[in-house]
């Protein structure tokens, strides 16, 4: 059997599964949301315990990263993943994710070429990307401040 592009898209369209739109922006927000959520909870612990501003925000970070890392170890976070889609990918839990779950996947590699290369196969570039973006922004401020003093 031989198909055309216009058949062929007929039935990709009648097979693929259908989602609901509506319902996954619910799911995504509230578990997105959830992690907020317990972001400023961690936040509102780590001040009532006696810790100043930036020391509770730079707990609550590590925090995160850590419930989600842990999470992805356990094969717990992929599974809220499948049901929230994009509400996973808050920023900090979702590259937590993206480190910790290419070395899962590739330990038995062993300890160099499998968990330490494989850790930084997605997170890579945005580290790299990341730190030039961040050097450009330095010079351009710094360029700024020259300009502002002669």
């Amino acid at each position: 059997m031989e198909l055309n592009n216009q058949a062929y898209q007929q039935l990709a369209d009648r097979l693929a599964p259908k989602s609901n739109t509506a319902l996954n922006c619910i799911k995504a927000f509230a578990v997105g949301g959830g992690i907020c959520v317990l972001g400023q909870a961690l936040k509102n612990l780590y001040l009532s315990l006696g810790t100043g501003e930036n020391p509770a925000a730079l707990l609550t970070s590590v925090s995160l990263v850590f419930l989600s890392a842990l999470l992805t170890g356990l094969g717990l976070y992929d599974d809220v993943a499948k049901q929230a889609g994009a509400g996973t990918l808050v920023p900090i839990t979702g590259f937590a994710n993206s480190v910790a779950a290419p070395a899962v996947e590739f330990k038995t590699e062993g300890w160099v070429t499998g968990l330490a290369v494989k850790m930084f196969t997605i997170a890579g570039p945005v580290i790299v990307y990341g730190t030039l973006a961040s050097v450009a922004y330095g010079l351009l401020f710094w360029l700024i401040q020259c300009s502002q003093l002669g």
